[in-house]
């Protein structure tokens, strides 16, 4: 009996001995990777501040839309999409303009200046010589980090045509697009009414104009995008991939953004519930592509040229996109599918193409439709409705 008892005693040590050691290492280890862990989350925070400080650059003042929203406003030379280091020695100004070709019709006789106030409180916007930035809180940019991939952002009814689908599953559309190769675009123009469709926290529904520049583009049009924003409101909207970036809005320190010219108007703001007039056209004199809205074709803001590796447009497509990375999708315009008349479907109409020697094609006849599951387009090149030009009627419930 003491024999077994002499035997046990050692190997009990050396069970407890093993325990202690192990347990050593194991709270050295979790040490290790609490402290990593840690670390990590600093250099996270610190991006996060170093990245608000560039977005919520000091402002001559702050002023509020009529829903209350804040912006700053910024000098036009603070503004993020002059950041970058490749814009260093620009010469852009706050009262920079687009140069319209000879004879141009995108520039409209009835050119009124016309002004955006009645999107805010004091019925003015900012000061001339300062451009209205967002404030941006550290929760909004954690949301729009969280949706830092290339595949929950907007893009191409193409990429779906020509890309295996396990990559673009995601993303539905209902569109009509220029015909793959044929011409090459130095702008092109809409007019959309516009709609708020129901999407979950995750999923976003867009009606807008792609205008394709090589490998790159330019998104506009409205988006209900929640993820993007804090709440479920239709709002006027730009995407922009270019030089390997891609970005929403004015939110570009990496200089793949649009660079702001107006005291009244921004992307981000609500989409009134009627018709909004967009186009993209590029600068016969520097080749700068500009964003241009409203009846009168008022400049909003340019892209430099140097922003695109090609030159001109390679191709259009006007309608409808959504998002969700699971079932069910989310409605897409009006959320019915057309019912063949403008007065009650959601709409592109007047839409337009401007070719390499600046001439408008206001009946664009070189399109085809494309739409896949739950979600229908109609193309009325010819109608017997008046004002609405090259019409397309669009949209969908959406399905599971």
């Amino acid at each position: 009996m003491k024999m077994k008892l002499g035997c046990a005693l050692p190997m009990t040590c050396m069970i407890l001995a093993c325990y202690i050691i192990c347990g050593s290492l194991l709270m050295s280890h979790c040490h290790g990777v609490i402290k990593e862990a840690k670390t990590l989350k600093s250099n996270e925070d610190l991006e996060i501040e170093h990245k608000l400080k560039l977005i919520n650059k000091p402002a001559f003042k702050i002023v509020k839309t009529i829903n209350g929203e804040r912006y700053g406003c910024v000098d036009f030379y603070k503004q993020p999409g002059l950041d970058h280091s490749s814009m260093k020695n620009h010469t852009f100004h706050h009262k920079m303009r687009m140069s319209y070709s000879e004879g141009s019709k995108m520039k409209r006789k009835t050119h009124r200046n016309t002004t955006f106030g009645h999107f805010w409180e004091n019925g003015v916007g900012c000061p001339i010589g300062t451009v209205p930035i967002p404030r941006v809180t550290k929760d909004a940019l954690l949301r729009m980090k969280s949706f830092d991939s290339d595949n929950s952002n907007p893009q191409s009814s193409w990429s779906k045509t020509y890309k295996p689908a396990s990559s673009i599953d995601d993303h539905h559309f209902a569109v009509v697009r220029t015909t793959k190769g044929t011409r090459s675009y130095n702008g092109a123009s809409m007019n959309i009414n516009t709609f708020t469709p129901s999407v979950g926290p995750m999923q976003f529904s867009a009606s807008r104009m792609h205008f394709q520049i090589g490998n790159e583009f330019i998104q506009v049009g409205w988006i209900v995008h929640p993820q993007l924003y804090h709440d479920f409101n239709s709002r006027i909207f730009v995407f922009t991939k270019s030089g390997g970036n891609a970005c929403y809005n004015l939110f570009c320190p990496d200089g793949s953004g649009m660079i702001l010219v107006r005291q009244d108007l921004t992307p981000g703001l609500l989409a009134e519930q009627k018709s909004i007039d967009f186009a993209i056209m590029k600068d016969k004199i520097n080749g700068n592509w500009w964003l241009l809205m409203g009846t009168s074709w008022e400049e909003v803001g340019f892209w430099p040229s140097s922003r695109f590796k090609e030159s001109s447009g390679t191709m259009v497509e006007w309608g409808g996109e959504v998002y969700s990375p699971s079932p069910p999708n989310p409605p897409m315009g009006n959320s019915h599918y057309p019912k063949g008349s403008p007065k009650v479907d959601s709409y592109v109409r007047l839409i337009t193409t401007v070719d390499e020697n600046y001439n408008t094609d206001k009946t664009v006849k070189n399109t085809e439709r494309y739409s896949d599951s739950c979600y229908k387009v109609r193309d009325a090149t010819e109608t017997f409705w008046s004002h609405v030009g090259h019409l397309i009627i669009y949209g969908g419930p959406g399905c599971k």
